[in-house]
């Protein structure tokens, strides 16, 4: 029983150590002794996932790897980014299946459809000749890598050690014909079991894939459930989807429904196992861009960084509960909360995706959506889709209601010019530090303090650090105050059009609480 006990804690300590995704609170022992407070160290271990980036043979993207400075780590350790496809090539893991059986395959289901939309699957040696190399030398300084055309094959990585703590990867691709053309980018994200996309669409303008990677050894069972208007498109076809070990798939979301629907939500369920899910959504006309994840379902929500010229901004909110809710719309601008004309309250059903456009909210200022809830709090999800630009040099990005930047927030791929960041503090007056780094190939990181007024959004131009070489990455760590909250926009030239993307801030889960022993075990040991 003792043995037991002992072995238990160690083992969930240690669990939490690597992960660096649990808090533990660990109760008061009986007996003389108290527990003390739950300590915060370094994780000593992440995995990222970057989705295949495009299907266009004229893409280019750029991986860029950082990990922050962190004090409390080993000396040792690494970062390095794999294809998914050629895992096993040095035996690290099994082979994928190269022909999946096409009842299981992604986007097969019951009806045999494909979920590659009759794209073909990489050889392993495709996948290991068009990978990117990206390995991190030291932390506190980026590292890029580069892809081009349709081959280039999803990521997935690991770091350990020193290189583990807040380690970030951004996945940045410019397309600059056909569907979705414009400037894609992602945050690479680490595996989890459940997901929702508030935003994603079926309308015979888009073309939209839910990218599903695998990370592990043993196949992950998938469910994907799509949310319209009126509500559930109950279908088969998503249901226990596989996703072989070490090895992605894009589910073409028009095989699962013959519904098209303008604004729906996506719920990605595990099964068994676990895998990375982002959202490619590609239109004929307003571009393309990677949608992220929400925030898990919550009765108040924060959109950060409206970028000031957005010409359209359109909400789309869902209710995974039973209950309706009534929010409060509200828009943290420079001066203070406003509330869009016309727009003052959102009532969403529960179980059906609603969607509201708000028009060009901002009026020449940047701000952030804050949705707060009405009479009774119900949890709920949202994204927006922003659009820059009129006529036919219109551009599109997505804003996923987000975490606070909590302890740290990390990202990478910044440069000199074309990097904004906007930082929102709903609830009280907050002071930010903001650090640029290192440039991936020479310069040096420079530190400036932001002190952001409650109810408000502050639209900065990023530090850039002395002497800047290449790219560089952004932290920004809470000094004092109420919660922040974040995103930083990315924008660049691509033949006359302005492409930009948005990237959020949470907390890059560099730390994880771990309780520190009982000054007397032996109460546990008589037990």
């Amino acid at each position: 029983m003792n043995r037991t006990t002992l072995s238990l804690i160690a083992g969930v300590t240690a669990l939490a150590a690597v992960t660096g995704f649990a808090a533990l609170d660990t109760p008061t022992a009986s007996g003389s002794g108290t527990a003390k407070t739950a300590a915060r160290l370094p994780v000593e271990q992440t995995r990222l996932l970057c989705p295949e980036p495009s299907t266009s043979e004229i893409a280019d993207t750029t991986y860029t790897s950082f990990t922050p400075v962190s004090n409390g780590t080993n000396s040792s350790g690494k970062a390095e980014l794999k294809a998914a496809d050629a895992q096993s090539a040095d035996g690290s893991g099994p082979s994928p299946n190269p022909s999946p059986n096409p009842s299981s395959s992604a986007g097969s289901g019951k009806s045999g459809k494909s979920g590659k939309s009759g794209k073909t699957a990489k050889s392993k040696n495709q996948s290991q000749s068009s990978a990117p190399t990206v390995t991190p030398k030291e932390p506190g300084t980026p590292v890029t890598g580069n892809g081009s055309g349709a081959d280039t094959p999803a990521l997935i990585g690991t770091a350990t050690g020193r290189f583990a703590p807040g380690w970030t990867v951004q996945e940045t691709t410019a397309v600059a014909a056909g569907t979705g053309r414009g400037l894609l980018g992602t945050n690479c994200t680490a595996p989890d079991t459940e997901f929702w996309f508030p935003g994603a669409s079926t309308a015979a303008s888009r073309t939209d894939y839910v990218h599903l990677t695998n990370p592990d050894d043993s196949a992950a069972v998938v469910d994907i459930e799509l949310y319209g208007k009126d509500g559930n498109l109950k279908s088969t076809v998503g249901e226990g989807i596989t996703i072989q070990p070490h090895s992605s798939d894009p589910v073409l979301l028009s095989t699962l429904t013959d519904a098209q629907e303008a604004d729906l939500t996506v719920h990605v369920s595990v099964r068994s196992g676990r895998v990375a899910a982002a959202v490619q959504a590609l239109d004929d006309k307003l571009g393309g861009d990677w949608l992220a994840a929400s925030t898990d379902p919550a009765a108040s929500l924060v959109l950060p960084g409206i970028p000031k010229d957005a010409t359209d901004v359109r909400l789309v909110a869902f209710v995974p509960g039973d209950g309706d809710a009534d929010l409060k719309m509200r828009l943290a601008s420079p001066s203070g909360e406003i509330t869009p004309a016309g727009n003052e309250t959102l009532h969403v059903k529960a179980g059906m995706t609603t969607a509201v456009d708000l028009g060009d909210v901002t009026r020449g200022e940047a701000g952030s959506l804050v949705l707060t809830p009405g009479d009774t709090s119900v949890p709920v999800v949202a994204a927006l889709r922003v659009v820059r630009g009129k006529g036919d040099k219109q551009e599109s990005a997505f804003i996923p209601a987000t975490a606070p930047v909590g302890t740290r927030a990390s990202v990478a791929d910044n440069s000199a010019k074309g990097t904004t960041l906007a930082l929102t503090a709903p609830v009280g007056t907050a002071t930010v530090k903001v650090t640029a780094s290192a440039g991936s190939e020479g310069g040096t990181a420079v530190t400036k303090e932001y002190t952001i007024k409650g109810g408000t959004t502050q639209s900065v131009d990023a530090p850039v650090p002395s002497g800047l070489k290449g790219t560089y990455a952004l932290t920004v760590e809470p000094v004092s105050g109420g919660p922040v909250y974040g995103a930083r926009t990315l924008q660049t030239t691509l033949e006359g059009l302005q492409a930009f993307t948005v990237q959020t801030l949470p907390d890059d889960r560099g730390t994880v609480a771990v309780p520190e022993a009982d000054q007397d075990l032996s109460v546990l040991l008589k037990k």
